[in-house]
């Protein structure tokens, strides 16, 4: 498929993981990328795989509105116009709610809540021209709660809500507004839970698939739902889960 010839898309958290793999879904598809990132040599590394006349290394703290609007600047200086934004840089905290520092509640907000923020209120003028799109990571822990997550879960709980209320206001304008919400995903951030053999038995009998997702799969969810294909789409939280949260939570009767 080549959906995203002569568009311009940005990708956040661009260095790894779902950011990565859905940069790397972009450019196949024929999209001019930005990669952004707040780690340069990790970028540099992705964008030399990629077409060097249709890619964009831009280092970026997403927590920093001048950085993120910086970005923005860049993108249509090299490009002329922004059809997409995958919000998708973020970070994670863990323990019950006394036991992570200030510093840390400060930090997950600002990173990931305050990130994507930035990136639409950075983006939008330039979508408006478009009718572009735009696209967000929740996860399905802003969907529900984990336990000894408090922090990570108030921050995707608020990127869900946030991206349905943007796609209200945004839609008049023809900008369609969406978030991915992904289970386990086998990313830099996951490797040491990989390594748990028993808390993987634990995650392959919760998940009806019975496994955790690849990055790609990922991927291939945010530029459908950043594709024409999904035209009509707008304001949703989508899980990308292996049926998790078809549950009810109770327990197998098998």
């Amino acid at each position: 498929m080549q959906r995203f010839i002569d568009r311009t898309v940005i990708v956040t958290g661009a260095g790894s993981g779902i950011g990565e793999a859905t940069a790397r879904r972009f450019s196949e598809e024929g999209a001019n990328v930005v990669l952004a990132g707040d780690k340069l040599d990790m970028l540099q590394k992705v964008a030399k795989e990629l077409p060097p006349e249709r890619t964009l290394v831009q280092q970026t703290d997403v927590s920093k509105f001048d950085q993120v609007q910086a970005m923005v600047d860049a993108t249509i200086e090299r490009f002329g116009k922004l059809h997409v934004i995958f919000n998708n840089a973020g970070i994670a905290v863990d323990g019950k709610i006394t036991e992570p520092s200030l510093e840390d509640w400060d930090k997950i907000m600002s990173t990931n809540v305050g990130g994507v923020f930035h990136g639409c209120r950075a983006a939008m003028p330039h979508l408006v021209k478009t009718k572009g799109c735009i696209v967000n990571t929740g996860s399905v822990s802003g969907l529900g709660g984990d336990w000894a997550m408090g922090f990570y879960n108030a921050s995707k709980g608020a990127i869900v809500n946030l991206t349905k209320s943007i796609a209200l206001d945004a839609g008049a304008d023809g900008v369609r507004v969406n978030a991915v919400c992904p289970s386990l995903t086998f990313t830099p951030m996951t490797a040491e839970m990989k390594k748990d053999a028993k808390l993987m038995a634990k995650f392959k009998e919760r998940i009806p698939l019975g496994r955790g997702a690849e990055p790609s799969e990922i991927a291939a969810v945010v530029a459908f739902l950043a594709s024409d294909d999904a035209s009509f789409v707008s304001g949703v939280a989508l899980p990308v889960d292996g049926g998790l949260m078809a549950s009810n939570g109770q327990p197998s009767m098998g």
